[in-house]
């Protein structure tokens, strides 16, 4: 990068000034991965401090039966096949309720889009998972679910947020946006909601009160322009209604083995490498640079390993997400080495051996508890980028 370029960058980061679409690409364009690192980090400290929040939470799929055939995606099954699967209510919560210990605080449901299951299943299987878990939080649903559940209901979005906040949710999920752009997204997505439905859903949980997360998938076919906008589209929907709490890039992955049945359900992967640490760090650094209005970036730990996630600490991310279990969307896929869980513990450790200090939170970022930090007696202990 030129050096005049690159000192207008800093003195904008700096300043405050929001960057452009053009400043974006550049920044993508940049080799120096340090600097890079060190201004998204500069931003993250300003907003953040020294902290890294992390909840204690465990993800629920209650069916992969799903209407649509992703290419991306290994998680869906069809009707009928041999692994397919799908719980009756009083299945789902004793399968939650077996996952309470540990001071459990959020429950992430995401699902396929089943072509039979009726409407009124999703918001009775939130009554009755509340009623069994009434202190933990349901973050649940995609906005892509929820505009599956119009088709199926003949009910609104509006109407169904409604009765699906009266049954006990907290916050949608962030699935479905993948990339916006549609000369990407045509290649990658087989549903019907795109960008302007998304968007619609995202607008109306907001109105309605709800704080929701945001995603990118990045690392497949799409380029860092398509990146780029597809941050500044979000980050323009965020100055309309404030309502996004984090943003978390999602690592691509590839199906290397399918433990059930030897298929290899990806259709990208032939043509597709997945992001490499330093590509994924590139990633993590300029949307932490760009998505000025927004609170927090998170580190998905499952789809880019630990020792990465340590190091996207360091490059704008200030979220480790949860403790997890059996994460099955991103486990379906790859078995490429992350464990299923981590436990409180293992959080607490990780983030004071990357230099942090480890917060704990709710699913609203409310405060839970605050940890001591690296033991500053240690000769070796880590400290964060100076900034």
């Amino acid at each position: 990068m030129d050096v005049g370029l690159k000192r207008e960058l800093e003195e904008k980061v700096r300043s405050g000034e929001r960057l452009t679409r053009e400043d974006g690409i550049a920044l993508y364009a940049s080799d120096d991965l340090a600097w890079l690192g060190g201004l998204a980090h500069e931003v993250r400290t300003r907003k953040n401090g020294d902290v890294v929040h992390f909840n204690v939470n465990r993800h629920l799929n209650m069916t992969n039966v799903c209407t649509a055939s992703c290419a991306y995606c290994s998680f869906q099954r069809k009707p009928g096949e041999k692994d397919a699967y799908t719980m009756r209510i009083e299945e789902a919560v004793k399968l939650a309720k077996a996952m309470e210990s540990e001071n459990l605080t959020e429950l992430h449901i995401v699902n396929g889009l089943h072509p039979n299951l009726p409407w009124r299943y999703y918001p009775r299987s939130l009554r009755e998972l509340k009623a069994a878990l009434p202190d933990v939080s349901l973050k649940a649903f995609t906005a892509t679910e929820i505009h599956h559940f119009e088709t199926i209901s003949g009910l609104s979005a509006s109407e169904i947020l409604d009765e699906l906040i009266d049954a006990g949710l907290e916050s949608l999920t962030g699935g479905g946006a993948e990339i916006f752009d549609w000369e990407v997204r045509q290649h990658i997505v087989d549903h019907r909601t795109h960008w302007e439905d998304w968007s619609r859903i995202h607008r109306l949980a907001h109105e309605k009160g709800l704080k929701t997360p945001c995603t990118m998938l990045y690392g497949h076919i799409e380029e860092p322009r398509h990146r780029v906008d597809h941050v500044l589209r979000l980050r323009e929907l965020q100055d309309e209604t404030g309502g996004f709490q984090v943003f978390i890039p999602l690592r691509y992955q590839h199906d290397f083995v399918d433990m059930q049945d030897g298929k290899v359900r990806n259709r990208l992967q032939a043509r597709t490498q997945m992001a490499t640490g330093a590509e994924a760090l590139k990633t993590f650094a300029v949307s932490r640079l760009l998505f000025d209005n927004v609170p927090h970036v998170k580190v998905f730990w499952v789809m880019h390993g630990v020792q990465t996630a340590q190091l996207a600490l360091q490059h704008g991310a200030d979220d480790m997400d949860g403790s997890v279990v059996e994460y099955k969307i991103t486990h379906d896929a790859d078995n490429y080495g992350t464990p299923n869980k981590l436990t409180r513990e293992d959080l607490l450790d990780l983030i004071r051996d990357a230099g942090f200090r480890p917060v704990e939170r709710n699913t609203r970022y409310e405060i839970i508890r605050e940890y001591e930090g690296p033991d500053p007696a240690r000769r070796d202990a880590p400290q964060p980028m100076r900034v």
